[in-house]
């Protein structure tokens, strides 16, 4: 068969040979660049792609420049990560993404900025948010956030809703999710971290034994940007420091209620004993003045009525958690949820367990949906709001090498702050 020069115009136009290889000249980012996570000098950064191939992030500071190749693969839905090395502490980079010679994506709001050294002082903000969805209510606290300021955004679960656990769905959830322009433009230069309530798991109120949760979580690596995901091969737990804080995100879902409780006989656990393992070890290891637990779940049991879905049926392993930071003499910890579709500020009475009392902040939802019933009494209840459009602001100044202050602020998608309260740190 005899091939025509206009069709070798057209096979050249569409595939070139690079590297041994045949690389699609046609290649764009069909979602992100979005940043992930990052240290003082290191840095993640997912995407996807619309073909395989491979391309190449540069981050430049001045006259450094820091460059990086990731893959593309149908194997991984074309997600992939870009993880730069070398960086300079609590320094702003601009990138771009490119494939050859072509640039994909620059400009002053692909930026990157560094974590400060730990022992720094300075202010580091952190938003915590869940429940959101791919609608224009949501779409205001994306673009609120573009105006506070954060250093770290953590999603608490529900983010987005999927409810299946078939490979698929999930994989086109996240990349739906992922294509919402103000959150894409925001996750730009915010560094991101997520951890997995019941629907994106798999389904409403589901603990840890359906049997496609497998896919979940792969399908969940292939869309984050973290460090590590919990043991390596099973869980989504993960922990990371920026400045004076340290976040430990925990993952209620993926082995609660398939083994015994290490706290209790004849009972479930809900995080199982690898990751109970991980999270006293981090804990102690940790140098942080603020140490954050956060999860998609509620620390207590008062939410509405029949749903038994939250760490007041596991109550023994939560007071368990108390006497351990009692036993270790750990201060500093704050609790950090989601889930119930109403924000909400409880007070913890833990003192002869942990020796201080324990603040528990409740931020749901990011959507319009509110659950009226979800307001239920608890005797360490300071505060309780039925708002939409929600996300928590925790804000921690450090000064001469000391925590000054520390506060949550409850804020929605318009500017409106609902709710505030300082936080004393032991």
């Amino acid at each position: 068969m005899r091939v025509s020069a206009q069709q070798i115009g057209v096979l050249l136009a569409v595939f070139s040979v690079g590297c041994g290889r045949l690389v699609c000249q046609d290649v764009d980012l069909a979602q992100g660049p979005f940043l992930g996570h990052v240290e003082p000098t290191r840095a993640l950064v997912w995407a996807r792609a619309t073909a395989d191939a491979e391309l190449r992030l540069e981050a430049v500071a001045g006259e450094q420049t820091v460059s990086c190749a990731a893959e593309a693969d149908s194997e991984r839905d074309r997600c992939l990560v870009w993880d730069l090395r070398g960086l300079r502490v609590d320094t702003t980079y601009t990138y771009r993404v490119l494939h050859g010679d072509r640039v994909l994506r620059d400009g002053d709001d692909y930026r990157l900025r560094t974590a400060p050294d730990p022992d720094a002082d300075g202010t580091v903000r952190l938003c915590f948010g869940s429940c959101a969805r791919e609608d224009l209510g949501t779409a205001t606290v994306w673009r609120r956030l573009a105006t506070e300021d954060i250093d770290v955004l953590c999603l608490l679960g529900d983010t987005p809703y999927i409810d299946t656990t078939n490979f698929a769905k999930q994989r086109a959830r996240y990349a739906a999710f992922a294509s919402v322009k103000p959150m894409a433009e925001l996750l730009r230069s915010t560094s991101w971290y997520g951890t997995w309530d019941d629907h994106d798991f798999a389904s409403n109120d589901t603990d840890g034994r359906p049997a496609g949760k497998p896919r979940s979580r792969r399908a969940f690596v292939e869309y984050h940007a973290h460090s590590n995901y919990g043991d390596g091969e099973h869980g989504v737990y993960t922990r990371f420091r920026r400045g004076p804080v340290e976040v430990f995100l925990l993952d209620t879902r993926y082995f609660a209620a398939t083994e015994p409780s290490p706290y209790r006989k004849h009972h479930a656990s809900l995080l199982g004993k690898k990751q109970w393992r991980w999270l006293r070890k981090g804990l102690e290891q940790s140098t942080a003045p603020v140490k954050v637990l956060a999860c998609g779940m509620i620390w207590n049991g008062a939410t509405r009525p029949g749903k038994q879905d939250h760490w007041g049926s596991y109550a023994y392993e939560r007071d368990a958690l108390f006497e351990f930071l009692g036993e270790k003499k750990i201060g500093g910890v704050v609790l950090v949820g989601g889930d119930i579709h109403r924000s909400r500020v409880i007070r913890h009475a833990a003192k002869d367990l942990a020796g201080y009392d324990i603040l528990e902040l409740i931020s749901s939802p990011m959507h319009a949906g509110i659950i009226v019933a979800a307001n239920a009494p608890h005797p360490g209840l300071i505060k309780d709001m039925g708002e939409p459009h929600t996300f928590l602001l925790l804000e921690v100044e450090r000064r001469d090498r000391r925590v000054a202050s520390a506060r949550a602020r409850f804020v929605n998608g318009g500017g409106t702050e609902h709710f505030r309260i300082e936080i004393p740190i032991q």
